[in-house]
């Protein structure tokens, strides 16, 4: 088991702050780095290239003169790439991605060889996003250097399995960086990841509740009041499992229990209700089942030292 080399003194906390779709910002992914956890945003919340290099620019300036001005490198940060067929953009923001070296590039919805080769040659690492074993063998043999394991309960595309589960059959051949996602809130949940055989842990749901957070107030206060059977887990939004607010769903008129009659088209991920027109994740919102247990929306970097405070209280 191991966090990256390259990481050793960088980190306050084995945590990443997930890029997470319409949420991620320069200003939350520089604060979690600021305070010493890795920061991420996803190439796409930018509507263009031009716009997403402009983004890493900014980023890796703000990191840059932070370094400078305190004497050590704060966390490194990193991009969610989308593998999925069909990403226009995917080999322009990978060349826009490898001319920034960006640290950590986090694959989803697929994985590839060159890809990861191309991240390599400039000394990149590549963490892959899995939901299920065959998925993690693939992008072992890929060559990733960590594997995501999204499990059940997390918000945005998740899987089904059980943390601890997932992690001890993955943990029994795979001896590169194992990152667990689903249900973390907090420090000690960190820890107890690390007791399970994760190396670290890769937590959305809490970051969407912060100040610097994309997410409408609206949106964060419906985390606020979720409890974790608020959340439900479907396939008819986006074509692929993912974790949706069933309040979000039912503002649009469909009922979550009985998604199968509802105006959702999976392709364009477009939702009807009457004269209305929405998008999934715009209109219609992700959290994960640890909504239930956040009460707060605070700074970005407050809620870093915090989740290392109760980290090291655990651990000792």
């Amino acid at each position: 088991m191991a966090i990256p080399a390259g990481w050793a003194g960088r980190l306050a906390v084995p945590a990443i702050a997930a890029p997470m779709f319409m949420v991620s910002t320069p200003d939350l992914t520089v604060e979690c780095c600021r305070s010493g956890v890795v920061g991420s945003f996803p190439a796409l919340n930018q509507r263009d290239n031009a716009g997403y290099a402009a983004w890493l620019g900014e980023i890796g300036d703000r990191l840059a003169r932070l370094a400078g001005e305190t004497g050590s490198d704060p966390a490194p940060f990193g991009v969610n790439l989308s593998m999925r067929r069909g990403n226009p953009r995917l080999e322009e923001d990978l060349v826009t991605t490898i001319a920034a070296r960006v640290p950590l590039v986090i694959t989803s919805l697929g994985v590839s060889a060159e890809v990861v080769s191309r991240v390599h040659d400039y000394g990149g690492i590549v963490f892959h996003d899995i939901v299920n074993q065959r998925h993690a063998e693939k992008a072992a043999a890929a060559g990733v250097d960590g594997l995501i394991l999204v499990t059940a309960g997390a918000g945005g595309h998740a899987g089904r399995l059980n943390p601890f589960a997932f992690v001890a059959e993955v943990r029994r051949w795979f001896d590169r960086t194992l990152i667990l996602a689903g249900g973390i809130v907090d420090g000690r949940q960190i820890a107890a990841a690390q007791l399970l055989g994760a190396d670290m842990v890769s937590m959305g749901t809490r970051f969407i509740a912060t100040r610097e957070g994309a997410a409408p107030d609206a949106y964060k206060a419906m985390i606020l009041a979720a409890t974790a059977e608020d959340i439900v887990y479907t396939a008819a939004m986006t074509g692929v499992g993912a974790s949706f607010l069933k309040a979000s769903v039912r503002d649009w008129g469909i009922d979550p229990d009985d998604l199968a009659t509802a105006a959702i088209d999976p392709a364009t991920r477009t939702v009807r209700h009457g004269d209305r027109e929405g998008k999934v994740w715009r209109d219609i919102w992700s959290a994960g089942q640890a909504a239930g247990a956040i009460d707060d929306v605070p700074g970005a970097a407050d809620l870093c030292r915090r989740l290392a405070a109760e980290w090291r209280g655990a651990r000792a």
